[in-house]
């Protein structure tokens, strides 16, 4: 491998990514970390994982668990440290310099990763533990970090020949190349757009908090008017409520032609390179598919059954899918409209239709959700569910004035750091996400406790009017939170088994489930007060709220079950594909399509998700998920929405347990029985109750 020149004045000494942290609870010291460390420190952290993959190799003892799995997993520690702090910092805070050094450093770190993986040698050792005696007497949780550390060696080409493990290698950098690319061209097309109004009738529509960001916005570029940008606090609330069609058109337009526009950040070439490059991948190591690959090690288990699960689905969806464009449509053109809605149309529609039946909107919603309010009734439930307690700490260093850091307990125990970063700003990716600085495990008798961040991208504060979220953007934070409090009340032994490390189409379920209590009166008594007026929310919003909660379920959906789709296509190919990104999406949505297509734009050039963010072959999850929290949650409304014992039992069987069990384990440990898809059937109004 290519080694990077290290500068005689980044040593160790100097590098704080490579020194010990005097910081609390040896929290990353932001502050005096600089662009320029990472390479030195990636460099150093590699040179001491080969010493201690040769110091496994090498040795004359039997193999074991303690020498050769244990050593494994502890051989890269450092590497580990400095990678997760790259990695993140390039997610939310990146910068020219930090986007190219990751563009380096992600194959090389691709063909380290390989060489261990493809080591005879090592190798041989895992795999005489794996076979050996000593399986028979090891812990359920040493089993299960033998068995995905054998597979983990399968899946990466170990028992190849040495041409095919070249292919494999050469093609696995290449992935990580141009996955990192294609997220760059992402967010550069992203910030390289912007709507400039100078006309304050364009705005008519919009309402008053969204006509201030826009003014807002416009100020921070030195523009007269406003601006409205593709971050989703600013393009949202344009295309829900903004009267003027052509701009909304415009907007939309742009927003869907991300990394489809004729420039040097088009992704339409990176898209066809990964979907042939996976399929070659997956063909190397004996696989028909790439989507083949992927969910041998998945609930789902096969390609045929996420077809069936998607299929089925839409099958139930898609009735009432129909209906509600149907409704819309006549909405429409009851109120002025002389053409069909387009997609730039739906939002708009569909949200006057929603005030119209139910004499209510979302931004009634608004003033009740001040994001301090918000924060503080998540907290508060998971203080009444689990008995956490967060304590702001502002000792701890931060990577932008933006975040917010909390130390997390249970009683008097210290369960870990969690970093809230919760605007949007050009550095940082679009979306919502849980990562981790640290994951938690144990050794040597101490309970290393997981450094947790939670990034979104919600409505800033402006002038004096501080972050007032939607009620999406509640469900958001709810959601997250619910994969932070998954790593944070992980407790088991080895990392690499803790938190979130668990299947895909099984990982949303502890942060989906959060979502139900957003529409529970129980729950937003806890926080949602007016922020001029302290008023609580009216009773009537919430019986508005609940009532409401199905409009649109069946066209949502089906747009869920359309990104599941398109993801699918890419990944079941059996040949290289040479279609372009449009045609394979349009071929994959057909079945789903309920509005009419729209030639130049398109969701897979911008698809992060399955083209840089690893869910490739797992967008299904989010719906395979949705079948699991529906169901775990009618076990929290059969006993109450807070109570104590039904949570205690989803820590124990769930959260607390990472991956250290088949997921389909810990569901049945929990519920007492294989999941039921009739909850969620019945939550999203596709089925009456049954009443027993």
């Amino acid at each position: 491998m290519t080694a990077f020149a290290v500068s005689p004045v980044l040593g160790q000494k100097d590098n704080p990514l490579l020194g010990e942290w005097k910081t609390p609870h040896q929290t990353p010291p932001f502050a005096e970390i600089k662009t320029e460390h990472y390479r030195p420190a990636v460099e150093k952290g590699m040179d001491e994982a080969r010493k201690n993959i040769d110091a496994i190799t090498s040795s004359k003892e039997k193999p074991t668990f303690e020498n050769t799995i244990l050593a494994l997993e502890k051989s890269s520690v450092l590497l580990d440290k400095v990678t997760s702090i790259l990695f993140n910092m390039n997610e939310s805070n990146t910068n020219t310099e930090l986007q190219k050094i990751v563009l380096e450093i992600t194959p090389k770190l691709t063909s380290f990763s390989n060489n261990i993986y493809m080591n005879e040698k090592l190798f041989e050792r895992v795999k005489a533990v794996y076979e050996g005696e000593e399986m028979k007497s090891l812990s359920s949780e040493q089993k299960m970090l033998v068995d995905k550390t054998y597979r983990a060696f399968l899946r990466t080409g170990a028992t190849l020949d040495r041409a095919a493990k070249k292919q494999y290698k050469a093609n696995a950098e290449e992935l990580s190349k141009l996955s990192q690319k294609f997220k760059q061209n992402v967010l550069a097309d992203n910030n390289n757009y912007f709507m400039h109004i100078t006309d304050k009738e364009e705005l008519k529509g919009l309402p008053q908090n969204a006509v201030n960001s826009a003014a807002d916005e416009a100020k921070k570029r030195n523009l007269e008017g406003w601006v409205i940008t593709l971050d989703y606090p600013s393009y949202g609330p344009f295309m829900q409520y903004a009267d003027n069609r052509a701009r909304r058109q415009e907007l939309w337009t742009a927003y869907n032609s991300k990394g489809n526009r004729d420039n040097e950040n088009n992704n339409n070439e990176i898209i066809k390179q990964i979907a042939n490059l996976r399929l070659q991948q997956a063909n190397i190591l004996g696989y028909k598919t790439y989507a083949d690959y992927v969910l041998s090690e998945r609930m789902a288990e096969s390609t045929s059954n996420v077809e069936k699960f998607l299929n089925d689905l839409l099958q139930s969806a898609m009735p009432i899918a129909k209906t509600d464009v149907i409704n819309v449509n006549e909405y429409a053109k009851n109120n002025g409209a002389d053409f069909d809605i387009q997609r730039w149309d739906y939002s708009y529609y569909s949200e006057k239709l929603k005030e119209a039946k139910y004499a209510f909107n979302g931004e009634m919603l608004r003033p009740y959700f001040q994001l301090d309010k918000v924060r503080g009734g998540i907290f508060k439930l998971y203080e009444m569910l689990y008995g956490l307690t967060f304590k702001e700490n502002s000792e701890i260093q931060v990577y932008h004035p933006d975040v917010k850091v909390y130390e997390v307990f249970d009683g008097v125990r210290f369960m870990g750091v969690l970093y809230l970063d919760m605007y949007p700003r050009a550095s940082k990716r679009g979306g919502a996400w849980k990562t981790s600085f640290r994951g938690q495990y144990r050794e040597n008798g101490v309970d290393t406790r997981p450094l947790i961040q939670v990034v979104c991208n919600f409505s800033k504060p402006v002038g004096d009017t501080p972050s007032l979220l939607s009620f999406d953007e509640v469900e958001t934070f709810l959601h997250e939170t619910g994969h932070a409090i998954h790593g944070m009340l992980s407790d088991v032994t080895y990392e690499s088994l803790s938190g979130t490390a668990t299947y895909r189409d099984f990982v949303e379920l502890p942060s989906q489930i959060m979502e139900n209590w957003a529409t529970e009166p129980e729950f937003l008594k806890l926080f949602a007060y007016h922020y001029q007026t302290n008023e609580p929310l009216p009773v009537e919003y919430i019986e508005k709220l609940k009532q409401s909660e199905n409009f649109n379920s069946g066209y949502y959906c089906v747009r869920q079950l359309s990104l599941g789709l398109t993801d699918m296509a890419y990944h079941t190919i059996t040949v290289p594909t040479t279609k372009s990104a449009e045609d394979i999406e349009s071929h994959a949505m057909a079945p789903t399509e309920l509005l009419p297509e729209v030639k130049g734009t398109t969701t897979s050039t911008s698809f992060s998700h399955i083209f840089a963010g690893g869910y490739a072959v797992g967008y299904y999850g989010y719906k395979w998920a949705e079948v699991l929290d529906a169901d775990a949650f009618s076990k929290f409304k059969d006993s109450g929405i807070f109570d104590k014992a039904t949570a205690q039992k989803f820590r124990k069987e769930i959260l607390s347990r990472g991956g250290t069990e088949h997921p389909a384990v810990l569901f049945r440990n929990f519920m007492g029985r294989e999941p039921n898809n009739e909850a969620l059937l019945i939550r999203s109004g596709f089925i009456k109750k049954i009443e027993r």
